[in-house]
């Protein structure tokens, strides 16, 4: 019988194929945000008792950034682009699908290869969260609007922290804490970018940062 952390970790997949099929730059915030918040609950659900303090504090530093603060900071930049959608892809759609059960196939590979070290996280634990770093990857390479590839980064940052949770990395509460802070500066100031970005170039599509070169072509 799968456990409550495994069927977290089946519905993360199926996020990963959502944010891959769609250019709705709304929802596409709104499955990054669920999928944070959902990916806070593993440390408790893993605990197999009464969780500590120190995963009580995880799990609420993680929902309150990735659940609200970073889609309040997207939102906001969303509303001051105007943006609602990803124009042209360097990817389609449905080949970004493709692309996402085909690094999901490469996961479960590497994660045959990569036993876990302890019996308490699910088995599919590690597969998940290599396919959410890899899917993070790929809307950073494949998406245009910039928008979209800070919602890449923070995929992205979702998988890392699956991974440790994989891994059964105990890291200090303090390191923990730090990086999920680094995130949040992260995207905040990519929030500002993008509103300098739009305002100088009306549009948020990263191909027009090639107009700041110097040379001539």
């Amino acid at each position: 019988m799968i456990s409550w952390a495994g069927l977290i970790l089946v519905v993360l997949l199926l996020q990963n194929l959502m944010l891959l099929g769609t250019g709705r730059v709304r929802a596409c915030i709104r499955i990054a945000a669920m999928q944070g918040a959902i990916l806070s609950l593993l440390p408790i659900l893993s605990s197999g008792g009464v969780p500590t303090l120190r995963e009580t504090g995880i799990a609420a530093a993680s929902a309150a950034l990735k659940g609200i603060a970073f889609p309040w900071l997207l939102y906001r930049s969303l509303r001051g682009t105007g943006v609602r959608r990803e124009g042209a892809p360097l990817l389609s759609y449905s080949a970004s699908i493709v692309a996402g059960m085909a690094v999901l196939g490469i996961a479960l590979w590497i994660a045959s290869r990569a036993p876990l070290p302890g019996a308490t996280a699910s088995p599919l634990a590690l597969p998940a969260a290599l396919a959410t770093m890899f899917t993070g990857m790929l809307l950073i390479v494949t998406r245009r609007t910039a928008l979209m590839q800070l919602l890449g980064y923070i995929v992205l940052e979702n998988g890392i922290f699956a991974f440790g949770f994989a891994m059964e990395i105990q890291a200090g509460l303090l390191v923990e804490l730090g990086i999920l802070i680094d995130a949040f500066l992260a995207v905040l100031v990519m929030g500002v970018a993008i509103f300098h970005i739009h305002r100088a170039y009306d549009a948020i599509d990263v191909g027009q940062l090639s107009a700041l070169t110097d040379w001539d072509r």
